[in-house]
């Protein structure tokens, strides 16, 4: 399913009565923090309290997030039973999601990569290690290169966990940081930019109508994605 309509911050590719499919754009976050800027629940919230001007509270459940410098799909619950049978999806890793990343170097064709990584809350960053550390969790994805010049890759990832930083911190252990991600590159090589990171497709069994759902974001376009065609 293709984006169809637009809110004036939050693009919507799917709504019925108990899901909320939405093409988050990079920059804003998934649930509010100490900033206080912007961020997807509450403008979610307010779209749906104007659109069917309803009083009072507005129930939204978010049952997973997208990284602030990260776009692309991400789906959100309408009711408590929907928010319910998404989670249960998700801890059972059958809900599939599929990312473009733009990464320096020339990616290997295709591959999967196991690490196990260890997220530090006070830095809000994420360390990958080899093998098995205590407080590590493995995680693990799939990816095929789809473009490559001289000095980056374009890659697909098929996401098989769903761990904090998890592509990010991956693929900098590898030798292949995103382009972009001053967190896990270099600093000064990405200082300004945006990361080239963006979830381009989701797949899930509605919560209700038990029946195998995709939905699609349009592809990564303008810098730095435009030095390669599709």
């Amino acid at each position: 399913m293709e984006t169809t309509q637009t809110t004036p911050n939050i693009p919507i590719i799917f709504e019925d009565n108990h899901l909320l499919v939405i093409d988050k754009p990079a920059g804003v976050l998934s649930q509010e923090d100490h900033t206080g800027d912007p961020d997807v629940l509450n403008l979610c919230k307010q779209y749906i309290k104007e659109k069917y001007k309803k009083p009072g509270n507005v129930y939204l459940g978010l049952v997973h997030r997208l990284d602030r410098p990260v776009s692309g799909v991400m789906v959100l619950a309408k009711t408590s039973k929907a928010a319910s049978r998404l989670s249960y999806q998700i801890r059972k890793r059958t809900i599939n999601k599929t990312y473009w990343a733009l990464v320096k170097g020339q990616a290997p064709v295709y591959g999967e990569l196991v690490h196990f990584l260890e997220k530090d809350n006070r830095s809000n960053t994420v360390k990958a290690y080899e093998s098995p550390k205590r407080n590590a969790k493995e995680s693990r994805l799939k990816f095929i290169t789809i473009k490559m010049n001289a000095n980056f890759s374009v890659i697909e990832v098929d996401l098989i966990t769903g761990r904090p930083h998890q592509i990010r911190v991956q693929f900098a252990k590898e030798g292949h940081p995103l382009w972009g991600d001053h967190k896990y590159g270099d600093p000064q090589e990405t200082k300004g930019k945006d990361i080239a990171l963006r979830a381009v497709k989701l797949e899930l069994e509605h919560p209700t109508l038990k029946e195998l759902m995709t939905f699609k974001a349009p592809k990564p376009t303008g810098k730095p994605w435009n030095m390669f065609e599709y």
